[in-house]
């Protein structure tokens, strides 16, 4: 979950890297460092901090035309100095940033004590430079001695790597992202495209336990098998905008997404029939479907499997990604597994995927980023086409799988035109509630709301899985407790936290008003403050947000207000929307 970024061509590789690790630290903001090659020495610099307090407009200006940044979310090691990367052999000749988890990294670490190295560091990371170091000084150069690495080290990892005698740039891929960005004067390697979008659109993506060799040229190599091979890897060019990875006129890239959502739905309504229709008969061939994905977008299929059983009367099974290689024997040849994944890169969704390939199951991923790994794991893929999601939370990339989610139930009983026109009917609609009007009336609620504890949110029906998704919004962002329920589930043991002035939020629909307004007003006898959302209003409701009638698109329109609530909430607790605490972007850990 860490970012990394390397560069090496023609220019000063100082202000290149910190340039593109800015537009990188949504993966991590714990430490950050930089590493240039100049002199035949390293110069390193890092600290614990962000990148507005660990660099300065003096570090601008080292000399050097090759240089690894990196910025860190902590696994191995607490959030100090020496943990941040890049990490150094004995030497100080060889200098290292690492994305994922060294699993050997213990008995590697024992190993090079005994040959006399030592460590300053608590990171699994330390031990790459080190033993890089420990293969030259038994006779071996260095791209041979970052292979003979390679094959000594267990688990995960994207790897950018320099030596300070080498005129080189090293990059290796075993399940973490990591692609190389080629520019007129050189070459970057980036943990994600947003990174280095501003010198670049031209980009290669890496396979798993590819290695690339950067320097006047470029070399691939691949261990997927018993020996090395030399291998290509095509070119491809990224569609998205420059601007659409900048936060603009906006305060935070949480709310310019919020806003976005009104062309995201339009652009989700515009899927190619053919490419929706191929899924369709995937899984009317299909014996067994499953839905597989991790937190937002877990939610997002939850929702999916109500509109798939109302639309289509189809049942499907719904499985958090980390939990999934348990019921991996339940797959059959015939099965079809649907993974959906913003990235692309979430380490417990390709690993499901890897335990239903093993099964010879068909994979479908629905997927945000062109090239990521889900896609080329998958027989077929929907691109979300969102652009570029830079906040840690998910919003327009949610809203953007319900869309493609809700038509593939449409198409699935031969209804792909009036899905499609039902979500350009919500356009107008989502303008409206992404606009300042709406912003400001949610800011009223989140000045009420700012200083509790607790918050629960209730839901029946679709809005079960909206009442989770809205959950997971606001204690991510905010950090106030907040749990999403089944309304019927209340008498079962939740209505026991309900306190005079407890928070409640309540999702409803014309479809399940009478039974949801019931559960309100058992909240509500128990001194609740309630909160309704829908689209229409109660006396039950202490605070009203109207959000049409929109049936099987409910769960689109009504997570927006939600997404707001969450943001005027973190701006007024004076927690940062972008990155929340101990959480980022991309999961690519176990």
């Amino acid at each position: 979950m860490c970012g990394i970024v390397g560069y090496i061509g023609t220019k000063q590789a100082a202000p290149i890297l910190l340039k593109c690790l800015k537009n990188l630290d949504y993966r991590g903001y714990d430490s950050a460092g930089i590493a240039i090659s100049h002199d035949g020495g390293i110069f390193v610099k890092k600290d614990v901090g962000k990148l507005s307090e660990v660099f300065s407009e003096a570090d601008t200006k080292i000399k050097g035309n090759i240089g690894i940044a990196h910025s860190r979310w902590a696994t191995h090691g607490g959030v100090t100095k020496e943990n941040a990367h890049p990490h150094l052999s004995n030497d100080g000749k060889i200098a290292v940033v690492h994305n994922g988890i060294i699993e050997n990294f213990q008995e590697l670490r024992k190993f090079l004590q005994k040959e006399g190295f030592t460590f300053k560091s608590e990171t699994d990371t330390e031990v790459i430079p080190i033993l890089i170091e420990y293969f030259i000084k038994q006779g071996n150069d260095f791209i041979t001695a970052v292979k003979l690495t390679i094959k000594k080290l267990d688990g995960s990892y994207a790897l950018a790597i320099i030596n300070s005698e080498k005129n080189v740039l090293i990059a290796v891929r075993k399940e973490s992202p990591l692609v190389v960005g080629v520019a007129d004067h050189g070459y970057f390697v980036a943990s994600d495209v947003p990174s280095f979008l501003d010198y670049t659109k031209k980009v290669i993506f890496l396979y798993d336990d590819d290695m690339v060799v950067l320097n006047n040229q470029i070399k691939f190599y691949n261990f997927s098998k018993s020996h090395e091979v030399e291998v290509e890897r095509p070119i491809d060019t990224i569609e998205w905008d420059v601007e659409q990875a900048k936060k603009g006129d906006f305060d935070h890239f949480m709310l310019k997404e919020i806003s976005e959502q009104a062309e995201i739905i339009k652009l989700a309504a515009a899927q190619n029939k053919e490419d929706i229709m191929k899924v369709v008969e995937a899984i009317k061939k299909a014996k067994g479907v499953y839905f597989v994905a991790c937190g937002s977008s877990y939610n997002a299929c939850l929702s999916a499997s109500y509109k798939f059983a109302k639309l289509a009367n189809k049942h499907i099974n719904v499985a958090l990604a980390s939990e999934f290689p348990n019921f991996k024997d339940f797959l059959i040849p015939e099965s079809l597994v649907i993974a959906v994944s913003q990235s692309g890169e979430t380490a417990d969704v390709l690993e499901a995927v890897k335990a239903a390939k093993e099964r010879k199951a068909k994979i479908v991923s629905i997927v945000n980023v062109v090239g990521s790994s889900l896609a080329r794991y998958s027989d077929i893929t929907l691109l979300q086409r969102a652009g570029p999601e830079i906040c840690v939370l998910a919003t327009k990339s949610y809203t953007s799988q319900l869309a493609i989610l809700t038509l593939l139930a449409y198409a699935l009983v031969d209804k792909f035109d009036e899905g499609k026109f039902r979500l350009r009917e919500l356009v107008n609609y989502i303008y409206y509630l992404t606009s300042a009007n709406t912003r400001r009336y949610i800011k009223n609620l989140a000045e009420k709301l700012k200083n509790v504890n607790d918050i629960y949110l209730i839901g029946r029906d679709l809005q079960y899985p909206t009442a989770l998704e809205a959950a997971l919004k606001i204690k991510e962002v905010s950090y106030i407790h907040a749990e999403g329920f089944a309304g019927g589930e209340l008498k079962h043991g939740t209505i026991a936290l309900i306190e005079p002035g407890t928070p409640c939020i309540v999702f409803t629909s014309t479809q399940n008003e009478k039974q949801i307004i019931t559960n309100a007003m058992e909240l509500k006898a128990r001194g609740a403050y309630i909160i309704g959302i829908g689209p229409k209003n109660n006396e039950v409701f202490d605070f009203f947000i109207k959000v049409r009638e929109a049936e099987e698109a409910n769960s689109i329109c009504q997570i927006i207000p939600i997404q707001i609530l969450a943001y005027q909430l973190a701006i007024l607790r004076g927690c940062n929307p972008d990155k929340p605490r101990n959480l980022a972007k991309s999961v690519t850990v176990k």
